[in-house]
């Protein structure tokens, strides 16, 4: 099947699409930490609430593409829908939210933003994929003001913080996994019907894994707050980006948005300062503006219309 080239202005709409769900992906943390804050939550409590809100939009994501998409699906194509359900919104999810216990909403962002070295070294060595010189550029300029916004992160003193840490690191490995697996598998199923089997999938898992280590009914006897904050995560930080990111990995390919993901980093010093109360510095402001001009490199790239 011959690829499907996109003109310059689909590219540059669907990296606007990759922006944001970037945002709306990077307040999850916040959302994530105001549950904490409320108490009496673990980590499976706030992935099976997020899911269980999500499922719904899904569901009628799924029966919209079934009516006005037709594809037979094969036994294949259902076996790679699961496991990137799997790996991509319940395992990077589940080891993100137990990371984020232990560490900032700051030190978590700067280890998931290993995500496009991971994408870009897998493309590069295993999938035998070329990478634009631009591409490592971006990369490279993002990732030292990444290092600049948070780079007192790292001092900070936590009993926990080898684990917190390894924890989302995981969850960056699994999320990169599924960033690649779905930008060959999206050309054939579509981005709504992927995003819809593999978000079922995916709460079939938290729901599971819920069942196992926790009681049914306390999952319902929470305040209200963490139940608002629940659908907010499942509604803006879920459903929203994994739409968006979805679409555009169709038009600029796994890599490219894995690195316009690195706008992250500027947002949740916004988000940060205001929901949580945690400073912001020059030497983070100087940061800020290396990652804005790595995400100009990166735009300048997605808008060369080319097959993906």
């Amino acid at each position: 099947m011959p690829q499907k080239i996109f003109t310059a202005a689909q590219r540059k709409t669907a990296f606007v699409w990759a922006i944001i769900g970037a945002v709306c992906f990077s307040f999850k943390a916040i959302c994530a930490k105001l549950i904490y804050r409320e108490g009496g939550v673990e980590a499976v409590d706030v992935i099976a609430l997020r899911m269980l809100f999500s499922l719904p939009f899904f569901i009628g994501f799924g029966l919209w593409a079934r009516r006005t998409q037709p594809y037979q699906m094969r036994g294949q194509d259902y076996a790679q829908v699961i496991f990137v359900g799997f790996i991509g919104y319940y395992l990077s999810s589940i080891l993100d939210f137990m990371g984020l216990q232990y560490i900032s909403v700051g030190l978590e962002r700067l280890l998931l933003f290993l995500v496009p070295s991971i994408v870009l070294i897998i493309s590069k060595f295993v999938l035998k994929k070329t990478i634009l010189r631009a591409q490592w550029l971006a990369m490279m300029v993002a990732y030292s003001g990444i290092v600049l916004v948070f780079w007192h992160e790292l001092q900070l003193p936590s009993s926990n913080a080898a684990l917190g840490g390894a924890l989302v690191f995981a969850s960056a490995v699994s999320y990169a996994g599924y960033l690649l697996l779905t930008g060959e598998l999206v050309k054939r199923l579509g981005a709504i019907r992927l995003v819809a089997y593999a978000m079922a999938t995916s709460t079939l898992c938290s729901v599971l894994h819920y069942l196992v280590v926790r009681d049914w009914q306390v999952l319902w006897q929470h305040s209200t707050n963490i139940y608002i904050y629940s659908m907010i995560n499942a509604v803006l930080c879920t459903v929203t980006p994994v739409l968006l990111t979805m679409l555009a990995v169709r038009r600029l390919g796994p890599a490219l948005v894995s690195q316009v993901g690195m706008i992250g980093p500027v947002m949740i010093l916004g988000f940060g300062y205001w929901f949580l109360g945690e400073p912001i510095t020059w030497i983070q402001l100087a940061g800020t503006a290396l990652v804005l001009l790595g995400i100009g490199l990166v735009g300048r790239v997605a808008s060369a219309a080319k097959p993906v």
